[in-house]
């Protein structure tokens, strides 16, 4: 009778603590199911932005909490929506006078390529041998980012010439980023 009594304790206990962690996951993205988690990775990128005019550097910050629950940040729907990437490709943020300056990123797209960052900060961080740097005007973005852990996922960016975007899977969110090399 111990044993039973031993065995239930301790199945209610692991089970407690799987559910206390994946509600932190939650949070962590944004506290909404549709965005962030392993079950909602982007089959693809996003499709190229419709804008014809995009913002001036100095234009007011935009919004992307587009749903109550939703990371102010630039993301991605369970529905595979980016939200954020629609500024099309004359924005003058992420203009670069020497794009694909350090070269192509060779390691593969989307989510059958899945990465765990391995160290570094916004400014460079790395995976498998590669490195990269988020685009300045993304740096606040990525605030909640575990750079010696987090999982990402890299994908091309239609409208942003020497960008690749950086998807973050437990966040949901994600950033404009630069290859430096290998």
């Amino acid at each position: 009778m111990r044993i039973l009594i031993g065995t239930c304790a301790a199945m209610l206990v692991f089970s407690l603590s799987g559910l206390a962690q994946q509600r932190g996951g939650e949070q962590h993205g944004g506290g909404s199911r549709d965005v962030g988690g392993e079950q909602h990775i982007p089959a693809h990128g996003p499709p190229p932005a419709k804008a014809q005019k995009a913002p001036k550097n100095n234009a007011p910050k935009q919004k992307f909490a587009d749903k109550p629950g939703h990371p102010e940040a630039p993301h991605v729907h369970a529905n595979g929506k980016w939200v954020g990437h629609d500024t099309g490709k004359n924005d003058a943020n992420y203009h670069l006078d020497h794009p694909w300056e350090h070269g192509h990123f060779t390691g593969g797209f989307g989510p059958s390529h899945v990465w765990h960052l391995s160290g570094g900060g916004p400014e460079r961080f790395g995976f498998g041998g590669f490195f990269f740097g988020v685009a300045s005007f993304d740096i606040g973005f990525c605030a909640g980012w575990l750079w010696d852990s987090d999982q990402i996922v890299i994908y091309e960016d239609p409208d942003h010439e020497g960008y690749y975007l950086a998807y973050n899977v437990r966040l949901g969110t994600y950033a404009h980023v630069l290859y430096l090399g290998a």
